[in-house]
């Protein structure tokens, strides 16, 4: 009829809506329900892989107390080692990783990790120092694991440092060399040529990638560097950090095919206390990440005199006196380190 709107409504529908806006709304029905799909989907898979990591965390009793253990300081502090253990390596691994055949288990590798209110700080102590081990008198730091395990190691380092130890990780080399190549190598930078040939290390100036074979000479190598384990330790520190970086970094965690195998990598090749679990491990990744960052600091234990020679013992690193309570004091209390001992 004339005058009338040609529009035709269907029954149920508002003025103005019509099938169109009814459409919309089934669309954004659609979209909400597959948006809570997937956030319970990733909830799920967060949580199998949480429960799947822990269930792959080795613990030993690397912690205890005994009568004189310094009493908790304020913070958080890990003590960190990479373990020279041969005897679970093949003839042919050892050619390869040039680590010799030997079935001693010492420590390459001894670092504090310290953080709470101050820090993170990165504290290297050299595997040569000389310091009390209870029970065997004065020895280099790196015999107590030999002689007593964990155990005697993590004692030994709170004896001469002050600090009490919170937690402990370990790695040995195998285990170093599979994270590495799980994160497809790691890259540093050398200012000059690092050539060892005890180590396996041949390596130019500049930047480059390091596969894991590389990467273990590049930690190990100390006879052709002019500062000797005191130059070590600092390439430790360095590899730690970049190793953390590259871990946590986007490019990793964004990308199953490379965080699962780099995952199971880590978990397989770190022993860390009975206390710890895949959380204290996440939290003690992302403090070393903060210190690639900018925060915090790194530092080796002031040295005295880095080669005194001891008849029986050999060459042997002797901490500063002074230089060394302050720092572990400063750690002891949670306080920033002093510009001059932050490197």
């Amino acid at each position: 009829m004339y005058g009338e709107s040609s529009t035709l409504y269907h029954a149920g529908d508002p003025p103005g809506g019509g099938r169109g806006g009814r459409g919309r709304r089934r669309w954004w029905r659609v979209v909400l329900l597959v948006l809570l799909v997937l956030v319970l989907a990733c909830a799920v898979a967060l949580a199998g892989t949480w429960v799947w990591a822990d269930g792959r965390v080795r613990q030993t009793g690397a912690l205890a107390d005994y009568p004189g253990r310094p009493p908790p300081g304020r913070g958080t502090n890990w003590l960190i080692i990479g373990t020279d253990t041969r005897a679970d390596l093949t003839r042919e691994q050892r050619a390869e990783l040039h680590v010799g055949g030997g079935g001693e288990r010492n420590t390459d590798t001894v670092m504090v990790l310290h953080y709470g209110a101050a820090g993170p700080y990165l504290v290297s102590i050299p595997r040569d120092s000389y310091v009390p081990v209870p029970g065997h008198g004065r020895d280099k730091i790196n015999s107590a694991y030999a002689r007593g395990g964990p155990r005697l190691l993590t004692r030994t380092v709170e004896q001469a440092t002050g600090l009490r130890l919170d937690h402990y990780a370990e790695i040995d080399f195998l285990g170093f060399t599979r994270v590495v190549d799980a994160l497809d190598g790691v890259r540093v930078c050398l200012k000059e040529p690092l050539r060892d040939e005890k180590a396996g290390a041949d390596l130019p100036a500049g930047c480059r990638t390091l596969d894991g074979r590389q990467a273990l000479a590049y930690v190990r190598a100390r006879y052709s560097d002019p500062e000797g384990d005191l130059g070590r330790v600092k390439r430790q520190r360095r590899l730690l950090s970049a190793l953390v970086r590259e871990g946590t970094g986007p490019a990793t965690v964004g990308n199953p095919f490379r965080f699962y195998p780099f995952l199971g990598s880590a978990l397989g090749a770190v022993t860390v206390d009975e206390g710890s679990s895949v959380l204290s491990l996440t939290r003690m990744g992302w403090r070393i990440r903060r210190l690639t960052e900018g925060d915090g600091g790194t530092t080796t234990v002031p040295v005295a005199n880095p080669g005194l020679n001891v008849p029986g013992t050999g060459s042997v690193v002797v901490w500063e006196p002074s230089g060394s309570r302050s720092l572990f004091h400063q750690l002891r209390q949670d306080v920033p380190i002093t510009a001059t001992a932050v490197k």
